[in-house]
């Protein structure tokens, strides 16, 4: 870190979690845009995003929309998910997973996470498996692939569709292989806190390429809009109940710039990452941690830096330190299987001691493309203290 041009922050000024931030060219695209005079959807920057996010997937199609939910939510209906299938899902994650095949009618099954990966854990997955289960998301946790090949294996065996859900795995990789291509689909995010941003956005990437036509016709209000666009047909006509899921104009070119400053952003992430685990490795097992790692042959996408603290109640006496200290750290995901909603929307009992104990102890640090060397020093020894104080 160090070359990013900030000034160090006083000691007193506290360190955000997240700080959204302009990497390019960003504002003079949006400015283009709105002077193009095409500000919704399916305009001309959203083809330039489209086709950069395609190449980044090994040539898959790409729609973008409002977010990684209304993704999800796309994906399941593409799919035709509804009453009487059942999807299984992580129940380490955020709702979005859930609720999106969930409000197509469809039960869910809950599956425990490994606690290496802290995604889905394939041989719980294996044995929750049977031939109502119409499709399998697992979640890249972190930009780190969650045993992707194990999942897809497993999901196979019962005819189930495979749709990954990426939204912190963009430009990760395993064996080669760009994570969110392993499965019939994947979804993607732009929100503010992820690590290529337009404020609120997202994609479905569509690797089996036999359901394009439908999700192209539910994405547009359920009509072949896009056939039209192309010159297939000479008008366009409602053809099923969509919705409206795509991602203004103005949007795609904010992203855009984002995306040309790929290696610019994946590389501060990385570097970040690795100030706070190289410092925190030598003393980790003394501290009663344990810190993530990106396996050999893996690629990761630099999306968080977390760890688990060990001790009943710890991580939250270490949070509450850190907090007093001006330190913007926070924990993460509550166990699904055991909220109101997925209580009541599950097709059976779900028993997940990894969700239970990793959701108590892990604890994310301040992560973002501009925290500098400085911040990110003071917040490893803050860290540090609060975990020798506890």
């Amino acid at each position: 870190m160090g070359t990013d041009g900030e000034q160090p922050s006083p000691a007193a000024t506290p360190i955000r979690f997240n700080r959204p931030t302009l990497m390019g060219r960003e504002l003079e695209l949006v400015a283009e845009a709105m002077d193009g005079g095409w500000t919704a959807a399916a305009g001309p920057f959203s083809r330039i995003a489209e086709q950069l996010l395609s190449d980044a997937h090994d040539g898959a199609a790409v729609l973008l929309c409002t977010s990684c939910t209304g993704a999800l939510e796309l994906a399941a209906m593409t799919l035709g998910i509804g009453p009487g299938d059942v999807v299984a899902v992580p129940s380490f994650t955020f709702p979005s997973t859930a609720s999106a095949f969930a409000r197509t009618g469809a039960r869910l099954r809950f599956i425990d996470i490994d606690p290496n990966t802290l995604g889905m854990d394939a041989d719980h997955l294996a044995e929750q498996l049977d031939h109502r289960v119409k499709a399998v998301v697992p979640v890249h946790y972190a930009g780190r692939q969650a045993s992707i090949e194990a999942v897809c294996a497993a999901a196979d065996r019962v005819g189930a569709q495979v749709v990954e859900d990426n939204a912190h795995g963009m430009f990760g990789a395993h064996g080669g292989k760009a994570l969110g291509t392993f499965g019939s689909m994947s979804t993607l995010s732009f929100h503010e806190t992820k690590n290529f941003i337009c404020g609120e956005g997202g994609a479905l990437v569509i690797n089996d390429r036999s359901h394009l036509e439908n999700a192209e016709i539910l994405l547009h209000k359920g009509t072949d809009r896009r056939r039209f666009d192309r010159g297939q047909v000479d008008k366009y006509t409602w053809q099923l109940t969509g919705s409206s899921f795509g991602l203004s104009d103005v949007l795609a070119a904010y992203l855009v710039g984002q995306l040309e400053a790929r290696e610019e952003i994946l590389g501060l992430r990385g570097l970040l990452w690795h100030r706070y685990r190289d410092a925190l490795a030598p003393r980790s097992e003394e501290l009663g941690v344990t810190l993530p790692e990106v396996p050999d042959g893996d690629v990761s996408a630099w999306h968080m830096f977390h760890l688990l603290i060990e001790g009943e109640h710890r991580r939250d006496r270490v949070l509450a330190q850190l907090h007093s200290a001006g330190i913007g750290a926070t924990f993460h995901y509550q166990p699904l299987h055991a909220s109101p909603a997925g209580r009541a929307l599950a097709d059976r009992p779900a028993h997940c001691p990894v969700t239970d104990a990793v959701s108590a102890q892990l604890l994310r640090l301040p992560f973002h493309n501009r925290l500098s060397s400085t911040d990110a020093d003071r917040v490893i020894d803050a860290l540090i203290d609060a975990l020798e104080r506890t």
